[in-house]
């Protein structure tokens, strides 16, 4: 028999992070659903099988030892996704030192520990695919955006640099830019906005694709947003 594969979403919870867990778990792989709190999201379909993981990703320590759990709960993964950050908007005189660092540490550092530990699994056995959560923020720094923009510009650095390193090596890295607004997680869906089921699809066939031809960047957003 085919052991299941294994995946990690880092940033399950209401919206997209909750759609990427579902996603898997319809494959039929083993998911771990790892926030703050630990609670794994409520699935009625897939033959996979979820469990719930507490983890601040901005401490070094506590993803080490994540990682290091599930490799013995679970086994390797063979696909990690980093779906963590803020969402601040204000004035750069208004921005305090304490939001910035916690923006950064939450959208960019993370990021760093949780990619790092995905690599150091993964490299081992030569395949694996990491995928990093980014927004329009990643490639433009709007008004207002300055702690938002920051992070997810140094994500899509780390992106890039882990992509050129490890993608010889047979590890699949990729960034998702998700440039518009995210819809409602099982409510009715607005017209105008991304369906967080359709970008989890997005991130499955990411994971899919064949080493010959792998993406490393895509950007999605809906059809009524302007670009």
């Amino acid at each position: 028999m085919t052991e299941k594969e294994v995946a990690i979403v880092v940033g399950a919870g209401p919206g997209l992070g909750n759609a990427l867990v579902a996603r898997f778990a319809e494959a039929g792989m083993t998911v771990a659903a790892v926030s703050r709190r630990g609670i794994a999201p409520k699935l009625q379909q897939g033959s996979g099988v979820v469990r719930g993981y507490a983890c601040d990703a901005t401490m070094s320590d506590q993803v080490k030892a994540l990682f290091a759990s599930l490799e013995q709960e679970l086994g390797p993964p063979d696909v990690v996704v980093f779906n963590v950050g803020t969402w601040d908007r204000a004035s750069i005189l208004q921005i305090s030192d304490e939001l910035f660092m916690h923006a950064w540490r939450t959208g960019c550092f993370g990021g760093f520990l949780v990619g790092r530990s995905a690599a150091e699994f993964m490299l081992p056995r030569g395949r694996g695919t990491i995928i990093f959560t980014g927004a329009t923020g990643s490639i433009r720094g709007g008004a207002g955006f300055a702690a938002f923009a920051v992070p997810k510009f140094g994500l899509r650095a780390l992106a890039q640099s882990m992509a050129r390193e490890l993608g010889p090596k047979g590890i699949h890295v990729a960034h998702v830019i998700i440039d518009g607004m995210i819809g409602e997680e099982g409510g009715a869906q607005q017209e105008g906005v991304l369906k967080p089921a359709d970008i989890a699809e997005a991130y499955y066939q990411l994971h899919r694709q064949k080493r010959s031809a792998w993406t490393h960047e895509i950007d999605l957003r809906p059809f009524a947003e302007k670009f």
